[in-house]
């Protein structure tokens, strides 16, 4: 598929890696559009001419169906898919220092699992629907994490993560047929604001020196990544490593 012709939908794009995404697609893609639950974010995004911005709630079904649905009759629908919006949380299963609950919070593991699993669910079925009954050719590209090998102290995280990267295999056999492939990315660490904000120095300084390559990601070789899987039409239901080498 040419960049040039592709209508994207990015979700949480309103900042992090999916804003660098948006905003890098904008300048080749026909049109951008950014979906984020966060209303200020939305609204504080510059305006232009290829940029459709919407504030909504991916973790409720009801939302995103009508959502979907306002994208393909107003703004033309979409080709590209990229379910990006997602939540890092660590947290271990037994924590017996803790003076409080020592096992995990089930609060916090509903609210990874609706974030990063059941919004890809909400957001995938919704869209390919649209896709298949307008017989257009399509891509969903879901954001994984190098935390779906199993990473100690992320069972939420790593769980939806594997899960995401499940979806995509699955949904590329059966999409495959409809002409609309899926495929993931599978960062490791990148440096994000998030990256900065869930990890102390200690442990960042202690994962740069475990990647091969001795550094973290740059936002530009994940944006290069989503352009790669855009216009090779021939990769499906694989997910691409992109992690320096790291392996956990």
């Amino acid at each position: 598929m040419e960049i040039s012709q592709s209508r994207v939908l990015v979700t949480g794009g309103g900042k992090g890696i999916g804003n660098f995404i948006a905003n890098g697609l904008l300048q080749k893609a026909a049109r951008v559009i950014i979906v984020d639950q966060d209303e200020q974010l939305i609204n504080d995004l510059a305006e232009h001419e290829n940029l459709v911005k919407y504030h909504c709630d991916v973790t409720d079904f009801s939302a995103v169906e009508r959502l979907v649905e306002q994208i393909f009759e107003k703004d033309g629908g979409v080709n590209v898919c990229i379910n990006n919006a997602g939540i890092i949380h660590s947290e271990p299963l037994v924590n017996l220092l803790s003076r409080q609950e020592k096992k995990h919070s089930i609060t916090n593991w509903q609210r990874v699992i609706d974030v990063n699993l059941n919004a890809v669910f909400y957001v995938t079925s919704n869209v390919a629907e649209k896709m298949i009954l307008k017989k257009q050719k399509g891509l969903v590209i879901n954001i994984s994490s190098i935390a779906a090998q199993g990473n100690a102290g992320q069972s939420a995280y790593a769980a939806s993560k594997a899960a995401v990267e499940a979806l995509t295999k699955t949904w590329s056999k059966e999409l495959g047929m409809f002409k609309i492939r899926c495929a993931c990315i599978a960062p490791g660490f990148f440096d994000t604001p998030s990256t900065q904000q869930s990890l102390s120095e200690n442990m960042l300084s202690k994962w740069q020196k475990l990647v091969p390559v001795a550094r973290l990601g740059k936002m530009e070789e994940l944006l290069s990544a989503v352009e790669f899987i855009i216009e090779n039409e021939y990769f499906n239901g694989k997910v691409l490593a992109l992690d320096g080498g790291l392996s956990i």
